[in-house]
């Protein structure tokens, strides 16, 4: 507050001066042109040799028309000027060899003559050139005699014509109004000297015009740049404060996003999110917030997933298939993935996202959920289903594009069989959560984070389990699963779809040939294989109930384990693991508890893998 009042006290200051010097400049440029028309030659009647004045005088009031006038030092008019006019005549009459008679009568000089020292006459003794005329032609004449001292001047009028002079200083009382009067740079200039001849050689110079319009732009230009001044000085500090305002907030919003890349599943809304009225007194971020520490269903309430669609900017498409497309979109400035279903398939939407909201489901290996909307685009009906976004993608492109050493393939398989177990456990309570089997396990419905873990997705196909009412949800859906990962009594027609536990151990089965793509990636010895999918040389890229049905059931064929995995003691556990797993009778299968236990066993005897799997 104290610096703005100072400022603008510096700046009305500075206004005030450049106002000042406009004015003068003004008064300057008004002032009194000389004119050498005007300007007054000083002789008497009695002497024929001219007694020659600085014509510039004129233009200071020293001379009046018409009277051979001088000014004391004092400034005041001489009283006695006749007499001593009358008395140098006498004086130069009998210099002149004339007889002058002397005495106390008119006419006659006296007989001692005695002049008071302040009216005192000095004696001249230099000869003068004299001319005048318009510059560059100086008109002579008679050269001037008896000269105190000489002087040439050039002279400029109000039409800009210039006026040059040669002459002389007869008198004292005419030497300060000439020779010490400060010339003008642009109207005139006067040099005087002591010598005989000695105003000869060139004129003194004048300077340029200046008119009057050129010293009021110059002053207009000082008062621009006084008022400017001050005004950029306060706002220089109010920019620089608006800089810092906006780079904290990027810097904000930058630590937001990497705070989501490191832990996509805890979602992490705008601090400047408006208010959801839909649900009650709360914002987004402290519905999910509680909905993490409560043990609630995941995603937003229902009357704000209404909007969802509206509130979220769609930004490329990152995968396809043959339930609809997934897109990378963009909600509240954070990044999300969209998948949305084709309206054909509204019963896989609709499974999906009632599984979603099944309470408890929120875990850190299932993918985080937001919400469910219905929308229409181009007069087509879409379904959304609004999930976290991971960059790396499914497991499936995940593993064509890298290979793994130890560590990395059991955090991959842990963290997966942690987030199957969670589906497979019926957790008991006021506000329990059914037992849920996926149906539909693959690599490319497992997707990776950031960390190296990895999150199960896609529901559509999950049924529920209550034990306590026995209660089978089967939702009536007519897609199927993927047949490649089909299970042998799925494939032979000869599954019980009233037991529950024949749908989590067709989860097992489908979760050991995922062990296999994880495995035939992993390093060791300096090796690893390239990509391939279960049967990805026995059956073609899409095939039948047929051609699996023959492969998995009439032959019996399983993933080929490739010989360099009995010289690694990881692999070696890990290949009898996903025999177990995909073991044609189904009751001899691993549960998915058994199957977690065993891979932190084999983590534990591997120095290579450090992991926490207390």
């Amino acid at each position: 507050m104290y610096s703005v009042v100072y400022f603008a006290i510096i700046s009305l200051w500075v206004v005030c001066q450049v106002q000042g010097f406009s004015l003068s400049l003004e008064h300057d440029a008004g002032g009194p042109m000389l004119d050498t028309e005007n300007a007054a030659r000083i002789s008497t009647v009695e002497d024929d040799k001219a007694q020659s004045f600085h014509p510039a005088a004129a233009g200071f009031g020293f001379l009046q028309e018409g009277k051979s006038a001088s000014r004391n030092w004092d400034g005041d008019q001489d009283q006695d000027d006749d007499d001593e006019d009358e008395h140098t005549v006498l004086v130069k009459k009998q210099d002149l060899g004339y007889e002058v008679p002397k005495g106390k009568f008119v006419g006659a000089l006296p007989e001692k003559s005695v002049i008071p020292d302040t009216k005192q006459k000095m004696k001249g003794k230099y000869t003068c050139l004299s001319c005048e005329g318009e510059a560059p032609d100086c008109k002579p004449r008679s050269p001037c005699v008896g000269a105190l001292q000489c002087y040439k001047s050039r002279v400029r009028s109000k039409d800009g014509k210039e006026t040059i002079t040669r002459d002389c200083l007869t008198t004292s009382d005419h030497i300060p109004l000439t020779c010490y009067t400060p010339s003008h740079p642009g109207q005139f200039s006067v040099q005087c000297c002591t010598g005989n001849n000695c105003n000869d050689g060139s004129f003194p110079e004048l300077g340029p015009i200046r008119t009057l319009g050129e010293e009021e732009s110059s002053g207009d230009w000082k008062l621009i740049f006084a008022i400017l001044g001050p005004v950029m000085v306060l706002l220089l500090p109010a920019g620089v404060l608006v800089v810092v305002y906006f780079k904290h907030k990027h810097r904000k919003r930058k630590q937001e996003a990497a705070r989501t890349i490191t832990d996509p599943d805890t979602y992490y809304a705008s601090d400047d999110l408006l208010r959801a009225t839909a649900a009650g007194d709360s914002t987004l971020r402290e519905y999910l917030e509680h909905s993490l520490t409560s043990g609630s269903g995941s995603g937003l309430p229902l009357l704000i997933q209404r909007t969802l669609a509206k509130q979220i900017s769609l930004a490329e498409c990152i995968g396809k298939g043959r339930y609809g497309e997934v897109w990378q979109g963009y909600w509240h400035g954070e990044r999300v993935a969209v998948k949305i279903f084709f309206s054909r398939d509204e019963a896989s939407w609709s499974r999906e996202t009632q599984i979603y909201s099944t309470v408890l489901i929120r875990h850190e290996s299932i993918l985080g959920y937001i919400g469910s909307d219905m929308t229409s685009r181009n007069s087509c009906t879409q379904l959304w289903l609004v999930t976290h976004y991971h960059q790396l993608g499914s497991l499936y492109d995940h593993l064509n594009r890298v290979t793994l050493n130890h560590h990395q393939m059991m955090k991959i398989c842990l963290s997966a069989i942690n987030g199957l177990v969670h589906l497979h456990t019926e957790i008991f309570g006021t506000q329990g959560k059914p037992a849920i089997a996926h149906r539909d396990i693959k690599s490319k419905n497992i997707l990776v984070k950031d960390n190296g873990c990895c999150v199960i997705a896609d529901f559509g196909l999950a049924v529920t389990h209550v034990q306590s009412t026995g209660e089978l949800d089967v939702a009536p859906n007519p897609r199927v699963g993927t047949k490649r990962y089909m299970a042998p009594e799925i494939l032979d027609e000869t599954i019980n779809m009233d037991c529950f536990e024949a749908f989590q151990r067709a989860d097992i089965y489908a979760f050991g040939l995922v062990l296999w793509e994880v495995c035939r990636r992993t390093m060791s010895y300096g090796i690893a294989e390239d990509y391939l999918p279960p049967f990805g040389g026995l059956v073609p890229s899409d095939p039948s109930f047929e051609d699996m049905k023959k492969v998995v059931c009439s032959d019996g064929q399983r993933p080929t384990i490739p010989n360099r995995w009995l010289c690694d003691e990881t692999l070696t556990g890990m290949a009898k693991l996903m025999k177990e797993c995909w073991h044609h009778k189904s009751h001899v299968r691993l549960s998915s508890l058994r199957v977690k236990k065993t891979l932190a066993k084999l983590a534990q005897s591997d120095y290579q893998i450090h992991l926490d799997v207390e």
